[in-house]
């Protein structure tokens, strides 16, 4: 048996379910206060380090438990759907170990062990500003066996939790784009709470800024050896958020609707929970929810194949292996958003204006949902579908946000 077959032997998926089912449960029971009270579940992620979540990806060899893409997507859906927060805040840690499990073993192999052992990583890619786009004022200059880094990152999902942070940066030295991968325990690390959105508060988003903070040989990683199907990745931990919130609005909607004894006179004279058109409702908001999680699910099933190529040494079936990814990755987020948008806003039509009680905090689905579908926009996913499918174009697999100068 060759270790690329080795590797894909995987656990079975209802065993995974049936061991995660009641930490998911125990976070969701306190996901309604944690997001009334703003409280960052630094706790729950501790939890779920501890019962080895974070290292679903990595080789049993290496303390993990070897899941395939798919299996991993369909867990981090039941884990969104007890806390959208908890799963966003996990996505640059889950895209680093994807990294360095694509990577050669003996580049990757540190850094799973780190992470089998429990540590895990955040993101740092994005600056705000004036920073033109392509470009990056995160620089990396080499001191003597390290690296010092200096710069300043916003959209720092997860590096309030975590124990690395997964950099963009440009070296000094060479001019060359890199990945930098940040120890937080250091006095030049500042990671601030400060992001502002209407929607998915709890991520541990906000400002990472380096000051001579230093940098491991081990941590500098050339950023054209990152894993091909990354943009893929990256949206399909969006779209697990997405069909999180809206499973768990149903199921949210659901319990309020079988518990109200409330009906209006020109309804159908009975019990919400007996109303037909009420059922209706909630089967139509179930049924979008549906949708969200299998879009998804379809869509890890073609990213597991961009990982078996990216292994195989076949260039030509990684080529098409990544752009069916690409494409899958995108469809899936256009439809996943309108699904659990339309998931997210049908209950409020099966319980009426009760339903707005901020003691219930239904509000935070469609919140979180707007909020997550508002990454990487809709509009130019569909415009890379549309320009694929007529004209053959292929997809673009890097995306950066910067100021555009004339």
């Amino acid at each position: 048996m060759t270790a690329h077959e080795a590797r894909n032997i995987f656990p079975e998926t209802r065993e995974l379910k049936e061991r995660f089912r009641p930490l998911f449960e125990r976070i969701a029971d306190g996901a309604i206060r944690r997001e009334r009270e703003r409280i960052l579940p630094f706790e729950e992620i501790g939890w779920l380090k501890e019962a080895g979540f974070t290292s679903l990806r990595v080789p049993v060899e290496y303390g993990g438990f070897g899941v395939s893409l798919p299996q991993l997507f369909d867990l981090l859906i039941d884990l969104a759907e007890a806390d959208t927060n908890i799963a966003q805040a996990l996505r640059g840690h889950l895209a680093l170990v994807e990294d360095r499990l694509v990577a050669p073993r003996d580049e990757g192999e540190l850094w799973l062990k780190r992470f089998g052992a429990g540590e895990i990583a955040g993101n740092g890619w994005t600056e705000v500003g004036s920073v033109k786009l392509g470009d990056t004022t995160t620089k990396v200059t080499p001191t003597g066996d390290d690296f010092s880094i200096e710069g300043e990152k916003y959209y720092s999902t997860g590096s309030i939790f975590a124990d690395w942070i997964d950099t963009f940066a440009t070296r000094t030295d060479t001019g060359e784009p890199v990945i930098a991968i940040v120890k937080t325990a250091q006095p030049g690390v500042e990671r601030r709470d400060d992001w502002c959105g209407f929607g998915q508060k709890l991520t541990g988003t906000g400002t990472t800024v380096y000051t001579a903070a230093t940098v491991e040989p081990e941590g500098i990683v050339p950023f054209e050896t990152r894993f091909r199907y990354q943009t893929a990745f990256y949206q399909l931990v969006l779209n697990s958020v997405l069909a999180g919130a809206a499973l768990s609005a149903v199921r949210e909607v659901s319990e309020l609707v079988a518990k109200r004894t409330r009906g209006f006179s020109h309804g159908s004279g009975t019990l919400p929970r007996y109303d037909p058109q009420v059922l209706q409702v909630v089967g139509r908001a179930r049924a979008f929810a549906f949708a969200a999680r299998a879009v998804t699910l379809e869509a890890a099933n073609i990213a597991q194949r961009a990982y078996e190529t990216s292994q195989s040494g076949n260039k030509t079936a990684d080529d098409k292996a990544n752009i069916d990814a690409e494409l899958a990755s995108a469809a899936a987020q256009v439809s996943a958003a309108e699904y659990a948008l339309r998931a997210t806003t049908e209950g409020f039509n099966a319980l009426s204006a009760s339903a707005t009680d901020e003691r219930l905090a239904l509000d935070r689905h469609w919140r979180n949902v707007r909020t997550a579908a508002s990454h990487n926009p809709l509009i130019y996913k569909e415009k890379i579908l549309g320009d694929n499918a007529v004209n053959g174009t292929e997809p673009i697999y890097v995306w950066q946000i910067g100021a555009i100068v004339s």
